[in-house]
C-alpha cells in the first residue's frame, strides 16, 4: 500500500517491539501469547494515537492551523497525545476536558494524564458531568475563529479515516514483524473505543488479503452500535487505499462483555489483569481501556475459546499514566500507605 501519498509528520518510534510473553502465556496455559508495545511509541509515554496524529497533525500543519483543539475525558490519552504531538509541531493546544463519572477525586482531577496536558503547555476547558462536549467543542473553536485563528479540530480519538491511516501502517509493521520472525499470529486482541484503532487494522490486513481475525474489546458501546461504527470507518479507510470492496460485514469483530460498571470506571476483572501483566511480565496496563481488553482476553482463555498452539498477539495500545488517576481502585496502595 502506498501510504506516503499521504501527508504525515513522522513523530512515533517505530517500529514498535512485538515480545512474547512467556510467564503470562504459561500462567494460563493456553495459546501463545504475544504483545505489540504501541506503548512505546514515544510523545508521554507513548498510546495508539501517536500513530493517528502523525497523518492528523499534518492535515494541521497543510491548513496552516494556529491552534489545534480537541476533546476527551479528563484522564484522556487522546487529549494527552495531542497535547504532546502540538507541542512537538508548535501549535498552540485546547482541550474541552469531560468528567462522566462526576468524580470529586483530587487525584483523578488533578494527576495522570491532565497533569501532562498542563506540563506540555496545553489549555483546558472543564464540561460539567451533564454538559454537552461537543458543544463545548464547536462554541470552542468559534471563539478563537472569531479571534482570527485558523482553527484544526482533532477528532475524538483521532478516529477518521485519515487518523486510521496509522493503524493501516501499523498492520503492515506487525506483518512484517512476524513474517521475519517465524511468528504464527492466529488473533489480534486489543481495546476498542473511537474505532480507528479497529478500522485501520481491519482495512491494512483486508488490503494485504490477510484473513486473520482482529477483536476489539469495547471499553464503552453495545457490541452491536460497537461493530456498527467500526465498520463503517473501516469502510471509509478502506475507501481511501482503494480497496472498500474488500470489507466484509464479518471481519468486524467486537466483545462488548468486559466493559464493567461504566466507561472509565475500573472493573475487578480489569485490576486483575494489570496485577498479572505487571507481576508475571512488568508490563503496565491502564485502568480504562487495556485492562479490560486484558481481562477478555484472559477470560475467553479460561473459557477455552483460544487453543493450545494457537497465537494471540495483544495490542498494547498505552495510556499507563492514568494509573496515578486510579490509586484508589488498588487496594494495596491503600494499604502501603497506612504502612
Amino acid at each position: 500500500m502506498y501510504l506516503s501519498r499521504f501527508p504525515r509528520i513522522f513523530a512515533a518510534h517505530l517500529p514498535t517491539p512485538l515480545e512474547r510473553l512467556d510467564r503470562l502465556s504459561k500462567a494460563l496455559a493456553g495459546p501463545e501469547i504475544w504483545i505489540k508495545r504501541d506503548d512505546c511509541t514515544g510523545l508521554s509515554t507513548g498510546g495508539n494515537k501517536t500513530r493517528k496524529l502523525e497523518f492528523l497533525m499534518a492535515e494541521a500543519e497543510q491548513a496552516q492551523a494556529d491552534v489545534v483543539i480537541t476533546m476527551g475525558a479528563i484522564q484522556s490519552n487522546h487529549a494527552r497525545q495531542t497535547a504532546a504531538f502540538a507541542a512537538k509541531v508548535g501549535i498552540p493546544c485546547h482541550l474541552i476536558l469531560s468528567n462522566p463519572n462526576a468524580s470529586t477525586d483530587a487525584n483523578y482531577t488533578r494527576n495522570g494524564n491532565i497533569l501532562l496536558d498542563h506540563l506540555h503547555g496545553a489549555t483546558t476547558e472543564h464540561v460539567p458531568s451533564n454538559g454537552d462536549p461537543k458543544a463545548a467543542l464547536n462554541a470552542a473553536a468559534e471563539r478563537f475563529r472569531a479571534d482570527g485563528k485558523v482553527v484544526y479540530v482533532a477528532p475524538t480519538g483521532g478516529s477518521t479515516p485519515i487518523g486510521a491511516l496509522g493503524y493501516v501502517d501499523c498492520a503492515m509493521e506487525l506483518l512484517s514483524q512476524v513474517n521475519s520472525g517465524g511468528v504464527r499470529l492466529d488473533h489480534i486482541i486489543h481495546a476498542t473505543g473511537s474505532a480507528g484503532t479497529q478500522a485501520g487494522l481491519v482495512a491494512g490486513l483486508r488490503a494485504m488479503n490477510t484473513d486473520i481475525p482482529v477483536l476489539g474489546v469495547s471499553v464503552s458501546a453495545a457490541k452491536e452500535e460497537q461493530e456498527a461504527k467500526v465498520l463503517k470507518l473501516t469502510r471509509e479507510t478502506a475507501a481511501l487505499l482503494g480497496c472498500e470492496d474488500a470489507i466484509r460485514r464479518r471481519d468486524i469483530a467486537v466483545s462488548a462483555d468486559y466493559i464493567g460498571e461504566a466507561y472509565g470506571i475500573p472493573s475487578g476483572a480489569g485490576l486483575e489483569a494489570m496485577k498479572m501483566f505487571a507481576q508475571l511480565e512488568g508490563l503496565l496496563l491502564d485502568p480504562v481501556y487495556t485492562s479490560k481488553a486484558a481481562a477478555g482476553m484472559i477470560d475467553m482463555i479460561r473459557k477455552g475459546k483460544f487453543k493450545q498452539g494457537d497465537s494471540i498477539v495483544f495490542l498494547h495500545t498505552g495510556g499507563s499514566s492514568a494509573i496515578f488517576a486510579y490509586d484508589n481502585a488498588f487496594e494495596f496502595g491503600n494499604h502501603a500507605s497506612k504502612s
